[in-house]
């Protein structure tokens, strides 16, 4: 029994080697990215539209609604990093239904990757809302000695959430796994199906705590903003 997709070689000469980690992943972006194309080549603005571009104005709206909820006013602005981590997520568990299919997310390498990728993101969106000056004085606020501690909370977060996602995917199909072995076939079908709705929640935990990161990086106190004005005289 395999712990990780990344213990499933395909193909390997010398220290080169392409495993199952990399050919699901690869594969399923090329699915995402050939679906979207599909659904978004002839979008109606019309009343009459397709079950899928109905599909996908639903899934916008609910991604949408989300990161506003969380703080992020400009939601657009963020909808395309944060979608595509979602749908990512979301479709390597979904996925788990065809049969010899590894979820990529079980690997501690896919996931530390997607939270490299918020990593990243988190000072991107900062910089670009506060300027470079204004986020890097986040870091020292409200005093000059949380420097240190600071820098240690971005990298430890980011590693909690690449671990924690790891952990709850890699369990679940180890879960599976054993069972197949032990017992009849009706019992996997219906961890299955639980695989695919704990599937849905890592994805959406993984959406929302990448928001809230970028919502706290963007969170500043602004002239005028701070509460309500002191009544003149």
């Amino acid at each position: 029994m395999r712990l990780s997709p990344d213990e499933w070689i395909f193909w390997q000469f010398g220290f080169l080697k392409i495993n199952a980690t990399i050919v699901f992943t690869w594969g399923l972006m090329l699915v995402l990215v050939v679906g979207s194309m599909l659904v978004t080549h002839s979008l109606s603005t019309g009343l009459k539209r397709s079950r899928w571009q109905n599909l996908l104005e639903i899934v916008v709206t609910l991604v949408r609604n989300q990161i506003e909820e969380v703080g992020l006013r400009q939601s657009r602005k963020y909808l395309g990093f944060l979608g595509t981590l979602f749908l990512f997520v979301a479709a390597a568990g979904l996925c788990t239904v065809f049969p010899g299919y590894e979820p990529p997310t079980a690997s501690l390498s896919t996931t530390a990757a997607l939270a490299l990728c918020v990593l990243i993101a988190v000072p991107f969106f900062g910089i670009q809302d506060q300027g470079l000056r204004g986020y890097l004085a986040t870091y020292a606020e409200p005093t000059v000695i949380m420097l240190p501690f600071n820098i240690i909370s971005e990298v430890s977060r980011t590693l909690a959430l690449a671990v924690r996602l790891f952990g709850n995917m890699m369990s679940g199909a180890m879960i599976i796994a054993i069972l197949l072995t032990i017992t009849p076939f009706i019992f996997p079908v219906v961890m299955t199906l639980l695989g695919l709705l704990t599937g849905m929640v890592q994805a959406y935990i993984f959406f929302i705590l990448a928001t809230v990161y970028i919502a706290a990086a963007l969170r500043v106190r602004k002239p005028g903003l701070a509460g309500p004005a002191a009544p003149s005289d």
